[in-house]
């Protein structure tokens, strides 16, 4: 097997300690050294000395946690690093230990046998860093939202029924009237935004309850913590905005795109990034994002195509762009999620245009350019004998002797 990193290290992380691993090969000698240091700032650097001591300029390190960032961001600036996905590099049963692994990730390495995890640059990690709280945030103020309503079910007023948002003028108007000990439904439903279209008697009806006291309670906890949450979204999207100016002309291209909005595309950035040279063609940043079917086949049997799991930020985001993208009735993505819906099911074709939606932002920040949609009709252009040959074959079918021709133009 080639050579191709005759010094290397691994470095096998845990919280409190790590083991160093460093190989080095002269000819058809190996040497191989082991130690153990701690995870303080102090124990890198020490590790540090030790590691060019031994000349070495290749380190890789297993991700994880949380607890690699820091020793990445202490040895990046002298060392060429590899990040390694846990899975990849993860030894033979039985032979586990801190010391195997090391030495383990270490071999690998020195044959090229890593395959390196993307890590994004600093500008682009602290971006993430605020979308990912941010998305975080917005959970929680879902789950709040939740529980206000299972203590509303409880008391058996059905504001939801008749007002679809419990946190919007109206809900909020009428939580703060419980709140404050109301219980006449006709004074509640006066609370009412004139634009609901619901009417008075049954927004009396459904807001016929019993609140105690300590369900009150419950409701002014929970719509406190919702209202210190929303003020911490908000800071966190005028800080989102600042870090995000560098990338604005990309921004705003990946934006045009339909079913991404303010709020997704800074977050698709910082989960993929804006050098998209890291991804060789746009099929590796599929399989990344886990929106393509796995390859699990034997003896010429498909046992599994369902994709794998993983990209727990980014899969879910694009997702949730493909629902919003179908809703564009003039957009292809429309026009596609038809075409798959049709013979694959929902579920399937929201995957594949969520493939297709981060298809079209790999070459909208590769080529720099503008994004163009190809059109609702684009399937029709594109089979437009087919389908005239379908429909035609329908008729006769049907009875009729049909004759077609192109039209004079």
């Amino acid at each position: 097997m080639d050579m191709i990193h005759p010094r290397c290290a691994a470095l096998d992380l845990g919280k409190d300690v790590l083991v160093a691993a460093v190989r080095t090969q002269h000819g058809s000698r190996i040497e191989r050294e082991c130690r153990t240091y701690g995870t303080t700032t102090v124990q890198i650097q020490t590790l540090k000395q030790w590691l060019l001591g031994h000349q070495v300029r290749q380190v890789v390190m297993e991700a994880t946690g949380a607890y690699w960032k820091a020793i990445w961001h202490l040895l990046e600036e002298d060392f060429e690093l590899t990040l390694a996905n846990p899975a990849a590099v993860r030894n033979l049963r039985g032979r586990k230990s801190d010391v195997n692994d090391a030495i383990w990730m270490a071999d690998l390495h020195a044959h090229g046998l890593i395959r390196g995890s993307f890590v994004p640059p600093a500008p682009i990690a602290a971006l993430r860093d605020l979308t990912r709280t941010r998305k975080q945030l917005g959970r929680e103020i879902a789950r709040h939202t939740q529980r206000i309503q299972k203590t509303l079910d409880i008391a058996n007023i059905k504001i939801t029924g008749p007002i679809s948002d419990l946190l919007g003028v109206s809900g909020r108007a009428i939580l703060r009237a419980l709140i404050a000990g109301e219980t006449d439904p006709e004074v509640l439903a006066g609370l009412v935004h004139p634009r609901v279209r619901a009417s008075r008697e049954t927004l009396q009806e459904a807001l016929n309850g019993l609140l105690t006291v300590q369900q009150r309670h419950l409701i002014r906890m929970h719509l406190g913590l919702i209202d210190n949450l929303q003020a911490a979204v908000a800071g966190l999207d005028a800080e989102i905005e600042k870090v995000v100016e560098p990338f604005r002309p990309i921004l705003t291209a990946v934006a045009a795109i339909p079913g991404l909005g303010e709020v997704n595309t800074p977050a698709l950035i910082a989960e993929i990034g804006v050098d998209m040279s890291r991804f060789p063609a746009h099929g590796n940043l599929i399989s990344w994002a886990r929106l393509c079917r796995r390859l699990d086949e034997s003896a010429g049997q498909v046992h599994s195509s369902r994709t794998l799991p993983g990209a727990n930020w980014l899969k879910p985001l694009m997702i949730q762009a493909a629902h919003a993208a179908i809703k564009v009735k003039t957009s292809y993505f429309h026009a596609q999620y038809l075409r798959l819906r049709a013979r694959r099911g929902s579920k399937k074709a929201i995957v594949a245009v969520a493939a297709s939606i981060l298809t079209t932002v790999y070459y909208v920040i590769r080529d720099r350019k503008p994004y163009q949609d190809l059109g609702a009709d684009y399937f029709d252009r594109l089979d437009r004998g087919r389908i005239a040959h379908r429909h035609l074959a329908r008729l006769r079918q049907l009875g009729y002797d049909v004759e077609i021709k192109d039209a004079v133009a």
